[in-house]
């Protein structure tokens, strides 16, 4: 358990705030705190840590032979967003990365995943990635999910526990309960051939559009580090660009850097294509920006995702909202469709909408 004291002084420097969800009330860290992961939420009844960070390493072959003393399992990466699954009273819930309770996984999770492990095992939460295109979060999603969501679980916690479960008893609860989980590629050391190996999945992994994967010391210490692809790393530019004003200039250096260093391990050949890819993923976001706001101005993408119960969807809509800074969502559409709620909307940019109406009526800005 965390400490009242820990929570009092937490609170007096505004890491921790109050939330409502759902009828439930409780403690939620907007910021790393001491020893405490930003997410971490305190219930009435019991503490659910945050999902630690996982640092990343830019070169594969000196990276798990620094990084790594012992065996690792290695998962694939889904490219979806993090979130944690429990138990509380009659009732499920999925946490986000941050330790809002979202309106939109709790409202899916019957359809997702089977809930009789959390009624059988209820200090367990389930860590897991949702992903596909119908999502309200992000717009990357894996080649393989054509619509709608699908969730891959990729590890268990227990209330009130810090760590994980270990990888065996992990796949020992996946199989009984036939949970869908992400790709285990194997079980590696850092020697020269395991790691040739490992290149070789990362290579297909890259030709079929994939994010990339985890690696998981099999150790008590349970290391964790995780390594991209040159693909995701491109399409991160690529989708971000509508939206660059908002991110960090180092964004932007960090990903080609670790694209170029993905090529340069991996053999793959400098083309005039990647330089054309490149260079698209930069400019299109650009023009496609610049031609929204010239049409409707405004600087947006449109989202679109099914809910089970309208309210749920109101409440994704108040969410988003008032987690979202530099972002103002907008309601399109939120219509009964067969069984569901299909809920449409829009995010606006606001600090591209307002430079390019700056620079586009004739403003100037000094560097």
């Amino acid at each position: 358990m965390i400490s009242p004291d820990i929570v009092r002084d937490a609170l007096k420097k505004k890491k921790v705030r109050s939330e409502e969800a759902f009828g439930l009330e409780y403690l939620r860290f907007n910021d790393d705190y001491k020893d405490i992961p930003r997410g971490t939420v305190i219930f009435k009844d019991f503490v659910i840590w945050g999902y630690p960070h996982i640092g990343r390493i830019f070169m594969l072959e000196t990276g798990l032979k620094e990084q790594f003393e012992a065996p690792f399992w290695v998962e694939e990466k889904v490219d979806g967003y993090n979130t944690r699954i429990f138990k509380y009273g009659e009732n499920y819930y999925a946490l986000s990365r941050g330790g809002f309770i979202c309106p939109f996984t709790t409202d899916r999770l019957e359809d997702l995943i089977d809930l009789r492990i959390l009624d059988e095992n209820p200090d367990l939460v389930i860590c897991a990635e949702v992903a596909g295109p119908e999502n309200p979060y992000i717009e990357e999603s894996p080649p393989y999910i054509e619509e709608d969501v699908r969730i891959f679980v990729f590890d268990f916690m227990r209330k009130n526990e810090l760590g994980f479960l270990s990888h065996g008893k992990k796949m020992e609860l996946i199989e009984k309960y036939n949970l869908p989980h992400v790709k285990v590629i194997g079980r590696f050391t850092s020697s020269d051939e395991d790691i040739k190996k490992i290149k070789e999945v990362l290579k297909k992994y890259n030709e079929e559009g994939r994010e990339g994967v985890v690696f998981k010391e099999d150790s008590e210490r349970n290391k964790r580090v995780k390594y991209i692809t040159s693909y995701a790393n491109l399409m991160d530019i690529k989708v971000n660009a509508k939206n660059m004003l908002q991110l960090p200039p180092e964004y932007y250096t960090n990903r080609t850097l670790r694209l170029v260093l993905f090529m340069m391990e991996e053999g793959l050949e400098r083309t005039q294509h990647l330089y054309e890819e490149l260079g698209k993923a930069f400019i299109d976001g650009l023009f496609q920006a610049i031609e929204q706001f010239q049409k409707e101005h405004k600087v947006y993408r449109t989202f679109s995702c099914k809910l089970r119960k309208k309210e749920n969807a109101i409440a994704l809509l108040e969410l988003l909202s008032k987690t979202s800074k530099h972002i103002q969502v907008k309601e399109k559409k939120l219509e009964k469709e067969g069984d569901y709620w299909r809920l449409e909307f829009d995010k606006i940019y606001l600090n591209m909408t307002g430079l390019l109406g700056h620079l586009l009526s004739g403003g100037i800005v000094y560097d």
